[in-house]
Formats: structure tokens, sequence, C-alpha cells
């Protein structure tokens, strides 16, 4: 006899890595995926970033899945009580309360998917990436191709010269770099 488990153990999924890696566009499969599986999701950003769309996460690919912008970490704490799966992207960019309140949606029993850049700029971790890869039961790091050497590439290199942590921007503000074209071209230059 087969009995159904009633019971949702919530968790913590980390996708992080430079930028052009892939982190939303594997966030918005997983997202799919769930819809597929009839789990009812609802799915965060930042509402700082109106790159794509204002109302929807779209990758560099241009996939997108419709979200919610929040203007704070503790905005997500108003998902639907029937919401089973929670995406969150550019986890980056919110503060480190979004710690607190992605430990309090998984002790629901939520299921909660994070994307973000785990490193700034300076190659430095970025918010509160670092402490949601150490609460989480499952962390992917995914790379984007240098488009220097073709190596992995881990960093994501600023083509601008401010020196603000928050500058939105794609291929025309940032390119991804491997360890040591990062630290040829950054050599000499003062954060």
């Amino acid at each position: 006899m087969f009995l159904e488990n009633t019971k949702r153990n919530g968790c913590v999924e980390v996708i992080c890595g430079s930028m052009f890696s892939g982190k939303t566009e594997e966030l918005i499969r997983r997202l799919k995926r769930a819809q597929f599986a009839n789990q009812k999701i609802e799915i965060f950003k930042p509402a700082v970033d109106t790159r794509y769309s204002d109302m929807d996460v779209v990758s560099h690919d241009l996939h997108s899945i419709p979200c919610r912008p929040a203007k704070n970490a503790e905005d997500m704490l108003t998902a639907a009580d029937d919401t089973q799966v929670i995406g969150i992207d550019e986890a980056q960019f919110f503060g480190e309360n979004l710690v607190e309140v992605v430990q309090t949606l998984a002790n629901k029993g939520k299921r909660v998917i994070i994307a973000g850049l785990d490193t700034d700029f300076k190659g430095k971790p970025f918010g509160p990436m670092p402490a949601l890869m150490a609460i989480a039961e499952d962390v992917q790091k995914v790379h984007a191709i240098c488009v220097r050497c073709g190596n992995l590439a881990n960093h994501s290199h600023r083509l601008t010269k401010s020196d603000k942590l928050v500058v939105l921007g794609e291929k025309d503000v940032y390119e991804p770099l491997c360890r040591q074209c990062y630290n040829e071209v950054t050599a000499g230059e003062e954060f």
C-alpha cells in the first residue's frame, strides 16, 4: 500500500557564478520543470533590475518567466501559503536579511531556488550570496567562457570606470574573464 507523503520538506538551492554563465537560464529551467509538475510557483526579482523587463525574469538568451518585483527581501514573505516553489533572481542585490527570509520560507516547507552573482566586479563575495551558499542544501556554480582565452570564466570584469558597487549592464558594461585574464586586465587598477 502506497502512503502519500503530505509533509513537504523545505530546501534552499543556490545557482551562482559570473555574469553570462547561465544562472538565470538555469533558474528559469528549474521553475518551468516545477510548473510542469503542477507545483505552484512564485518568482521574485529586485525592483531595481529593469534591464529587459519590469515584470519578468529574463535571461541573456531572452528566455523569460513572469515575476513579482520586490523592493526588499521581506516582500517575499507575502508569497501565497499554497506556493510550493519560490524563485529569486539577482539575489546579490537584496540585503543580508535575505538569508533570514529564505530560511523562514524553507522552514515553512517551500523549495527556494536562488540565482545570483557570487562575486562583484572586484572579485569580492557579493552581498548575501556567501551566507546563502552556506545554508543551502544544494549549490551549483555555473561558468561563462572567458572572452579573451576561452577558459572557464569566474569573474565579471567591468569595462567602465565606475567604482559604484551596483552598475546594471550587459555586454557593453561587463565581460566574463578567467582568473588569469582578470588578473592581467586588472593589474594596477585600484578599487
